[in-house]
């Protein structure tokens, strides 16, 4: 589950009040007030498992009830604000710091009299149960003053405040945790007789289990054992379980059902099998484990495994699961065969300038790679005017395929066969979801690479964009067609106004080639499920290149829509090879380019890359015909795009100029300014270890991704005009305009923009670049 701020104040009036409640009901509670029919607050919320979610929740006054229609405990702790808990029987004030333990069962009302905030984390009953036993105390309960009791209440502290970047497996080991030590607490804050324990019954009660709890992987554990190491007579240890209402074998058992429980909701031990973790709690016989583990829980050990997995975030999938296991791919040579031919229809218009164009030979689809043939050889200074291919032009193939000899043989996919196959950074053959060769591990159609004579790892790559157009429909003449797509990877998808009406929606815009300075809407659709030529079906948009057939969609015209997009030309997906791995993922960009998505990034721009291997390697694709900062709802305006690159080189050394001494990520330079860009992981391929392509995808955040522009943008001003860093760091909080780039990519962009004019005549430092 994503970890998305949700507030009241966001929406519309008229969804609000509903909203509120939805959001509460997750956790089993509702929420009303007096005064005014709608609260307003705050929720963040992330799940572990179907029985284990953290939520941070601040709102007005309001009155908190719980539904009493599951079986469930909630762990509460107050971090500001005032409240009064109400029970039979029982009424307490509270105050900040204050933790309550609550049945999402029982009768109680919590009221807040001012603007509160309070850290919730909902748990099974059963271990709770389990501890207190048959017999135990009531709830609900508002923890003391003891020494239990504090490290319980400053664990859900740490937990709540680290809800931005734990995971399942930390909820899970802290729902455990926090069970033992609110139960030891509640234990140990006995002072008269309940049920049928004393205070010292349960002072020794908590001593034999611990003793249980060490040695509940023993399948010959028996009562005696546990009594002499206790110093306890067998009959008194007896009767301690008597008195809670339970045998020392039910209470064994129970313990080790949760156990094995808690484990088979763990995503750290998805890897062992049900036999063994079962075997690991003192279960000789499988049959006997899964029997009494159904009679428990009412359902199998695998059903547990399973709702487990169902709420595992899903995002990740965009990029190559980590750890996963596939089958053995083919060697680099084999896996790119396709490109060995050489491309027929590249031409050498002049001694300097080259025409590459998009054909099945010249492109490579959803992937980097060091170990890609060559389409075109050229020299520091050659110019080279480059086709490109949207990979969204299956969204109207009528417009964006039909009729262009070019984009019909890379979009050429029938029954039996399709021309370019590996869409994608996965395996081959498909082994991981089935989606189709690549799996959709990276998108983008990237025309190249591009080998550049001289180019060698420390140097630098400089790529001036002279002129950028759009690529003219084959059956609609003088006319452009672009998509947009709001799609299951964008930022807006687990924060609609309606959270379980999540779609994808696909909007297709014309733009005049003639006169390519805006673009408007065409029409629009939701996407449907959509079977390739393969016979795949594509519920939502996870491989490109899909063509939809549009007999299963409904058009949404919107021609007469007055809404115009302004140009922003510019190549989304910009990259010299990275030299980490051998197949590399599309989407998240890094320290070699790739999907920066800078819409600056335009004619007249210069972008600077550093080269990590021999001939560079370069590959331009992904055309936006115009995108915003941020990115926000996945995509830009995907269009096919032509454009005239020069291309010159910065070889490492003296002779390089000082602002590209130790360049380490993508710098763009326009006439008026300079771009720093920057990410949450520079370069997660190293970084991030031998999980790098799925762990970007849930390792990035917007504050890694500003710290590195920060700090790339101090020393690239200290650097470049040998200034201090207190003078950099004031006229970076004056000048320089930090941005979020992009949200969409796995890895998240922030760059920072300063324009040249800041610093007077002041040159930095510039030498002739080879060419």
């Amino acid at each position: 589950m994503f970890v998305t701020p949700r507030s009241i104040d966001q929406l519309p009036l008229a969804h609000r009040h509903k909203a509120w409640l939805d959001w509460f009901e997750e956790l089993s509670l509702s929420a009303s007030v007096d005064d005014q029919p709608i609260p307003r607050g705050t929720m963040r919320l992330r799940a572990a498992s179907a029985t284990t979610r953290l939520a941070d929740i601040s709102g007005t006054p309001q009155r908190i009830v719980p539904m009493r229609q599951s079986h469930g405990v909630l762990f509460a702790l107050i971090v500001a604000g005032r409240g009064r808990l109400v029970a039979p029987q029982q009424a307490v004030d509270l105050a900040d710091g204050d933790m309550m333990v609550l049945g999402t069962a029982d009768d109680w009302s919590l009221t807040f009299r001012s603007d509160f905030r309070a850290f919730l984390l909902q748990a099974a009953v059963g271990p709770l149960e389990a501890r207190l036993g048959r017999n135990g105390i009531r709830l609900p309960k508002v923890l003391g003053s003891t020494v239990v009791a504090a490290v319980a209440k400053s664990g859900l502290r740490t937990l709540g405040s680290s809800l931005e970047t734990s995971g399942a497996a930390d909820l899970t080991a802290a729902g455990v945790a926090l069970t033992e030590l609110v139960a030891s607490a509640l234990l140990g804050e006995i002072r008269e007789p309940a049920g049928s324990l004393t205070g010292v019954q349960a002072a020794h009660f908590r001593r034999v289990a611990a003793a249980i709890d060490a040695r509940l992987s023993d399948a010959d554990l028996a009562l005696a054992v546990i009594a002499r190491l206790e110093g306890l007579s067998v009959r008194y240890a007896q009767k301690l379980f008597e008195a809670r209402g339970e045998s020392f074998s039910d209470y064994v058992r129970q313990q080790r059902l949760e156990h094995c429980r808690i484990d088979l909701a763990d995503p750290n031990h998805a890897h062992e099998s049900v036999a063994s973790i079962g075997q690991r709690w003192g279960f000789r016989d499988q049959s006997h484990f899964s029997r009494a583990f159904g009679a428990t829980f009412g359902m199998s050990p695998k059903q547990v495994r399973h709702a487990r997995a169902q709420t595992e975030e899903t995002y990740p999938l965009r990029g190559k699961p980590g750890g996963r296991k596939v089958a053995p791919a083919r060697s680099a040579q084999m896996l790119l065969a396709p490109m060995d031919r050489p491309p027929t229809a590249i031409a050498r218009e002049r001694s300097d300038h080259w025409h590459l164009p998009a054909t099945a030979e010249t492109v490579h689809w959803g992937f980097f790679s060091r170990s890609l043939p060559p389409v075109l050889r050229v020299d520091p200074g050659d110019t080279v005017t480059v086709e490109t291919l949207t990979q969204h032009a299956g969204d109207d193939w009528q417009r964006m395929v039909a009729g262009d000899s070019g984009a019909e043989s890379v979009f050429e996919w029938s029954p039996e066969r399709k021309l370019v196959d590996r869409r994608g950074a996965g395996p081959a053959n498909a082994s991981i979801f089935g989606r189709g060769a690549g799996e959709g591990f990276g998108v983008h159609i990237m025309t190249g690479p591009i080998y550049v004579r001289g180019a060698e790892p420390g140097d630098v790559l400089e790529i001036e964009f002279v002129d950028i157009r759009p690529r003219p429909s084959a059956t609609f003449p003088g006319k452009t067609f672009a998509s947009n797509v709001s799609a299951w990877w964008g930022f807006q998808y687990h924060d609609l106004l309606n959270p379980d009406a999540k779609r994808e929606t696909v909007t297709i815009f014309e733009i005049d080639t003639q006169c390519p300075t805006a673009a408007r809407p065409l029409y629009s659709y939701e996407w449907q499920p959509q079977t390739d030529p393969f016979g795949v079906v594509h519920p939502t948009i996870d491989y490109p290149g899909v063509p939809v057939d549009h007999s299963k969609v409904s058009h949404r015209d919107l021609s007469e829509s007055t809404v115009r997009i302004p140009a922003r030309m510019h190549f989304g997906c910009v990259a010299v090879a990275p030299r980490e791995a051998d197949l590399v993922d599309s989407i998240p960009p890094g320290y070699f380019g790739g999907n920066v998505d800078n819409w600056r990034i335009g004619a007249g721009a210069k972008l600077y890359l550093p080269v990590a291997v021999h001939g560079a390697l370069l590959s331009l694709g992904d055309g936006h015909f115009a995108q915003a900062d941020g990115e926000i709802n996945g995509t830009g305006l995907e269009c096919s795009l032509t454009g005239d690159i020069l291309i010159k080189l910065h070889k490492t050394g003296d002779a390089c100029p000082a602002f590209l001494r130790g360049l380490n990520s993508p710098l763009i330079e326009t006439e008026r300014s300079w771009v720093i860009q920057s990410f949450s992981h520079p370069n997660y391929l190293k970084d991030l270890g031998s999980n790098a392509q799925s762990d970007v995808y849930k390792k990035s955040t917007i504050d890694l991704a500003l710290r590195n522009a920060f700090r790339q943008t101090r020393r690239f001003i200290m650097q470049t005009y040998d200034l201090t860093e207190d003078e950099v760091l004031s006229i970076m909080s004056l000048a320089a305009d930090f941005g979020i780039t992009q949200v969409a990519d796995g890895n998240f962009g922030v760059h920072a923009t300063i324009d040249k004019a800041v610093f007077g005549q002041r040159h930095h430092s510039r030498r002739t670049a080879r060419g």
